[in-house]
């Protein structure tokens, strides 16, 4: 032991000394500290009381002579003694146990001052005899029960137990050695021990260590070691264990027997125990009148204070001081230094290992703690022990700024330490997003995939949250470790970032669109809005699989008409018409399905427009998705189209296809354009009072591409019969304008036979021979009566082409019309000269 180190951790307060008051006049035989207090008592009978200046209170006559023993309870203000009174008969015993409540004092004017005594017990009765006390101890279980044990020396302990103050008590005795009167049977110091519900009393006496189990009845003793000790050599520790004290060690017991054994050598005059540390006066083999008063820090094997002092009478302990009272009735004061004073002590020394120990034996706070790891640290870098140094500054995770650990070891050539630091920053959580940063950048430039395995792989890394998700992701990525982002991002359900990798850094489409499948449905319909351009520019079909999926909630190919609540809740196609971009061949497959399986879409009216746009467009394109075409000019794009369909007006002859390509490409119009007139048609029937498309836009559409079976259909369901009209005229359809005006001009169905007036009109002004179709217009006008003949003539008058004959037939038939309706009114005049000649003569006659 005399390789401890040696510190002074402790000092002398108050000056360093003080005395025992004059008040106390009698020789001090026993004391007590608790409630703040010291409690004394003298071999005069009194007791007296001190504060924490150690100046007298106040004392009271508590026995007629020697107070022999006292115990001032902590719980209740009681205090207990054991004293000699007068002895009033030879059968009773001069010893007494007496409770005083120190809370209540004597009525001023009775005969004694002082607290009120609530009980007196005499201890020897004739079923206890009558030895000599040699240790006293009380136990306060559960107020207002106490244990009192008094040690005899004889070996026997009587114990009193129980409410003393309503003498509501039992007694029972306990025997250590046999009833031998010798000195080796003497109880010289007990000790309770209280673990739960087990109550236990060690009894020790100079030759043997015994435990007694008070839950049993009759008590269970058991004999723990064959040695014992001296009175005054008996304490006990914090954890419950019994100190007793020889010359040659200091030894520790427990229930089970002896334990750990301190070797320090010296007669031990006291022994007590001190917020952890052991304390110890030992006395002097060469000067009788000194002594060495240690205090020991067993738990990191130092001494923390020694000193010599003189004949030491009592020790204890109060208002967080050591108290000895020496026998020249001097009073030392010992109080601990300060943490921080220790701790510089320690620092100024080097001695960081020993101030480590010390903070965590005392329970220092963590703040403390980690700035004595941190000067550790400090001090080992310096020396450049850089792994001892970063253990050190791992136990500072949570006190100390990281950056101040980072910052030192920032060279590359101690990337290991700052691997390791930084590692325990994740594993406890405290690390931010530049420190995940900066890790998986250590690992990444070390290429140690094991550990970057086990800190993205490791069990359950992600769902604990232990490092920031996107910086993991993003830093794997950057470093091309994309199967450790995708690991990351699968499982956190960062399905943005799965998708980003596997797309546009592996160009993974196939396995994109199998990852999209195993999602749910709102979330593959987010993912498919951000990434289904590229997808249906590399994986159409596969793609439109899953749209379909996604917007009618089903895979099956069945139809499906459902109500509109349940519709609304899907997507719409609408809403992924951004990802066909470039593919409009790809987008009219995908609506063409969705329509053939959802009616009544609550998006259905802008998918029939997108379809029109689709379907009536030369080149498969839409404003909504190319302009290219836009800016073409439209005269050109009709005259060409009708050119193509129907032949020249002036009878030229188009240049025929000669690839296979344009055929090809030919083909597909037509096809669109005639499944642009059934949607138009489909999409309003005649039970439809309005089309499920937008009228305007189709009829843009189609005369932009020159579609005029179209913007015949739309304008007859529109009754927009002049623009039908102008429609055939403007294709120089003579057939077609004959028949339209058949249709649309019989006024017995409801038509405009005005129709047959601007036809007639046309014809005069076509310039060219159209004998045979003004013949069959003129036999329509004359049978309605649209015009006059004079106007007829007028009309195709202008027409250098058209010569008499064509009309001469008709206004033959007009003028023999007219001469038979000229003869008819001349008949009818003269029968009506007649029958006024008539009439005027009877009126003459009169």
């Amino acid at each position: 032991m005399y390789q401890w180190r040696k510190f002074e951790f402790f000092e002398e307060k108050s000056g360093g000394k003080g005395s025992i008051p004059a008040e106390i006049t009698g020789r001090i035989d026993c004391c007590s500290g608790g409630r703040g207090r010291i409690v004394i008592g003298c071999d005069d009978g009194t007791v007296s009381l001190l504060d924490r200046g150690f100046k007298h209170i106040y004392g009271f006559q508590a026995h007629a002579s020697s107070v022999l023993f006292l115990q001032q309870l902590k719980q209740r203000n009681y205090l207990v003694t054991v004293g000699e009174e007068d002895q009033t008969s030879s059968h009773l015993s001069s010893i007494c146990l007496k409770v005083f409540d120190l809370d209540k004092m004597q009525p001023e004017g009775s005969s004694s001052t002082g607290p009120v005594c609530v009980q007196i017990l005499r201890i020897f009765t004739t079923q206890f005899p009558e030895a000599k006390i040699t240790s006293f101890l009380v136990l306060e279980e559960a107020p207002p029960i106490l244990l009192i044990s008094i040690g005899l020396e004889n070996g026997s302990i009587y114990c009193i137990k129980g409410d003393l103050t309503r003498e509501r008590i039992s007694r029972f005795k306990l025997q250590v050695e046999g009833p031998v009167e010798t000195s080796d049977s003497l109880i010289t110091g007990l000790g309770f021990r209280v673990e739960g519900q087990a109550l236990q009393l060690f009894a020790i006496t100079p030759t043997s260590v015994s435990l007694f189990s008070l839950n049993d009845n009759p008590p269970r003793r058991q004999t723990l070691d064959q040695i014992g000790c001296n009175s005054n050599a008996v304490a006990m520790s914090d954890h419950m264990d019994l100190i007793i004290g020889r010359p040659e060690a200091v030894y520790f017991y427990e229930v089970d027997g002896r334990g750990p054994c301190w070797a320090f050598d010296g007669e031990k005059k006291f022994l007590g125990w001190f917020r952890g540390y052991l304390l110890c006066v030992i006395g002097d083999h060469q000067i009788n009148s000194k002594n060495s008063f240690n205090i020991y820090d067993l738990k990191n094997k130092l001494i923390a204070h020694s000193m010599m002092v003189g004949e030491v009478s009592h020790m204890i302990c109060e208002w967080g001081y050591i108290i000895l009272i020496m026998s020249d009735r001097k009073v030392l004061f010992i109080g601990e230094k300060d943490m921080e004073s220790k701790l510089d002590m320690l620092f100024k020394k080097n001695l960081y290992n020993v101030a480590i120990n010390l903070v965590h034996s005392q329970h220092a706070d963590a703040v403390a703690t980690a700035e004595v790891l941190r000067k550790y640290g400090d001090h080992l870098y310096g020396k450049q022990e850089y792994d001892e140094a970063m253990s050190q500054y791992i136990q500072t995770i949570g006190h100390l700024e990281p950056s101040y650990v980072i910052q030192k070891f920032l060279d590359a050539q101690r990337i290991y330490n700052l691997t390791n630091y930084l590692e325990q920053l994740h594993e406890r959580g405290l690390a931010s997003k530049d420190h995940t940063t900066l890790l998986l950048n250590c690992y990444t430039k070390l290429k140690d995939v094991e550990k970057l395995n086990k800190f993205i792989k490791g069990d359950d890394s992600v769902s604990e949250q232990r490092f920031d998700v996107e910086t993991a992701i993003r830093v794997c990525r950057s470093a091309g470790y994309h199967e450790h982002a995708m690991y990351v991002a699968k499982k956190a359900k960062r399905h943005e970032w799965y998708l980003k990798i596997l797309l546009e850094d592996l160009g993974s489409y196939q396995e994109a669109l199998q990852y999209i499948s195993s999602l749910e449905p709102n979330q593959a319909g987010v993912t498919l809005k951000e990434y289904g351009k590229i997808l249906i520019e590399h994986r159409p079909a596969e793609t439109i699989g899953i749209l379909m999926k996604v917007c009618t909630d089903s895979g099956e190919t069945k139809r499906i008409s459902s109500n509109g609540a349940r519709l609304s809740m899907l997507p719409s196609p609408m809403d992924f018409i951004n990802s066909f971009v470039h593919s409009p061949q790809s987008l009219m497959d995908f609506l063409e399905k969705y329509v053939s399986r959802v009616k009544d879409s609550p998006a259905q009216t802008e998918i029939n427009n997108t379809l029109l746009e689709l379907y009536l467009s030369n080149s498969l394109s839409f404003p909504s998705i190319s302009r290219e075409n836009v800016g073409d000019d439209l005269n050109f794009k009709a005259n060409n189209s009708w050119e193509v369909a129907n032949g020249s007006a002036s009878g030229k002859k188009t240049k025929p296809f000669t690839e296979g390509k344009d055929v090809k490409k030919e083909n597909d119009r037509q096809e669109r354009f005639q499944k642009g007139l059934s949607l138009l048609k489909s999409a309003w029937t005649s039970e439809m009072e309005y089309p499920m498309y937008d009228v305007d836009l189709a009829i843009i559409l189609c005369e932009m591409n020159a579609f005029k079976d179209g913007l015949l259909f739309l304008y007859e369901k529109m009754k927009l019969y002049k623009e039908v009209f102008a429609c055939y005229m403007q294709a120089h359809d003579h057939e077609g304008l004959i028949a339209c005006c058949k249709k649309l001009g019989d006024s017995s169905q409801g038509g405009d036979p005005s129709l047959w007036g601007d036809l007639l009109k046309y014809f005069g002004e076509l310039g060219e021979d159209c004998s045979k179709e003004v013949k069959e217009v003129l036999t329509y006008i004359e049978r309605d009566d649209v015009l006059p003949p004079i106007v007829v003539v007028q009309l195709l008058s202008k027409n250098p082409c058209l010569t008499l004959s064509v009309v001469k037939d008709y206004i033959a038939r007009r003028l023999e019309q007219e001469s038979k309706l000229i003869e008819d009114d001349r008949k009818s005049i003269e029968k009506y000269q007649v029958s006024l000649f008539k009439f005027l003569n009877q009126v003459s006659s009169i």
